[in-house]
Parts: structure tokens; sequence; C-alpha cells
């Protein structure tokens, strides 16, 4: 059995982007409002990603962050960052309350997760990452749902 045999894989299913394009624009205009340095920005969506298991976003933001400017040793240490020395502090409060929020059913936020994001962002900023990791999970179910193709995405 091949691995899209065992994962279901079927051709690729109908485009969420021609079906609804008005809710389509509506969550590309809500990515262009979220202000938020790049690396942080792309850091927080492979990591969302990685958690989701969305091979199409993991793709598509490695290569959004190498072009910001990522070197490959912390992209590639972003599935164990809790380990790696790779990441400043404020990253770790980034992809710590990235974890909580895209796990939020397992232990919701916890408070100290919350707070020291407080610590390194401020209240605009950390409304910012907030959405960001809202809409990084939200790109991921569609992308998962639509099995949209994994490689495709060229920056």
């Amino acid at each position: 059995m091949t691995a899209r045999a065992a994962t279901g894989f079927k051709s690729e299913r109908p485009s969420v982007e021609r079906g609804a394009p008005n809710v389509s624009r509506a969550m590309v205009a809500l990515e262009q409002e979220i202000k938020l340095e790049p690396v942080v920005r792309e850091l927080v969506k492979v990591r969302a990603s990685i958690l989701n298991g969305c091979a199409y976003c993991i793709d598509r933001h490695t290569k959004r962050a190498r072009r910001a400017g990522e070197s490959e040793q912390r992209l590639y240490a972003l599935a164990a960052w809790r380990d790696a020395p790779f990441f400043t502090e404020r990253e770790r409060a980034a992809l710590a309350l990235t974890d909580a929020v895209t796990v939020v059913a397992e232990a919701h936020v916890p408070i100290e997760v919350y707070e020291e994001a407080a610590r390194h962002f401020d209240s605009d900023e950390l409304a910012y990452l907030i959405w960001q990791i809202a809409a990084i999970n939200v790109w991921n179910r569609v992308a998962i749902a639509t099995r949209t193709p994994v490689g495709t995405y060229q920056p």
C-alpha cells in the first residue's frame, strides 16, 4: 500500500477559493492586516503547521522564512524548539503561545504561557500574534481538508 493510499489520498479536491471567493479574499485581507516581524510571523506559521501536520503549509512557510532570512538550522529545530538554543526569548514566547493556541483543546492557554508572551510583546503585538496563530490554524485546516498539492508554492 502506498503512503497516499494509506492516508486515503484521492485526487485534488474542489477549491475553496473558487467555491467561496469572498471568504478566501477576507482571509487574505486578514493576513495583510497582521503586523508582525517577518521572521516571527513565519516561525509561528511553520510551528503551527508542524503541529497540525499540514505539509503544504510547512513547505510554503519554510520557503517564505528562508526568503525572510531564516536559517535552515532554526527551521529544522522548530519541531523541537524547546530543546534548541537557537531561539530568542521573544521567539520562544511566541512559539509557546503558538503551541498552546494550536492545541487549545488539550489545556486551553495556560496563564503562564500568555503572561510570558505579554512580557515580550506589547498589547498590539500580542493581539496580532494571536490573530496570526488563529489564521494559520485556519489555513492549515483548509489546506488539509482540500488536500492542497504539496510543493507547488513558489515564493
